[in-house]
């Protein structure tokens, strides 16, 4: 059910998207809330952040502003919408492991979508998914 699977550098393009977007936009939540641009540390805006990767997907058919920008999406791999639970495992989980690993589970995984050929790195093996260049079954 792996359907035209989308590769690192689309990937990768995406998440500069994103984080160019989440940047502006939780750049002047933070100006409206703390009175500065950008705040280290834990805050209001780290909980906006985390919130935005784990909730946009399920509500979006798997998109974010990023992915939608540039025609991917998440989607699992037994064809079922991406659910709350899928996203948990994809973002708190994987992280975790990236943790675990000092960081090198990150450049494993990067290896894994540029070389496998379903594309799919450790956290979509973590949270039964794969990014993919086909939209959802149901239009938006």
């Amino acid at each position: 059910m792996l359907n035209n699977p989308a590769g690192f550098w689309v990937r990768f393009g995406a998440s500069i998207v994103d984080g160019v977007f989440l940047l502006f936009v939780l750049g002047f939540v933070s100006l409206m809330v703390y009175k500065q641009f950008i705040v280290e540390g834990f805050s209001l805006i780290s909980i906006l952040e985390a919130l935005y990767y784990l909730l946009l997907p399920v509500f979006w058919h798997g998109y974010t502003v990023g992915k939608r920008m540039i025609g991917i999406r998440i989607a699992r791999t037994d064809g079922e919408k991406v659910g709350l639970g899928t996203m948990l495992l994809r973002n708190l989980v994987a992280s975790l492991v990236y943790v675990i690993t000092f960081g090198i589970g990150i450049i494993v995984s990067a290896f894994m979508v540029g070389i496998r050929e379903d594309k799919r790195s450790i956290h979509d093996f973590i949270a039964g998914t794969y990014v993919t260049h086909d939209k959802p079954d149901r239009g938006i």
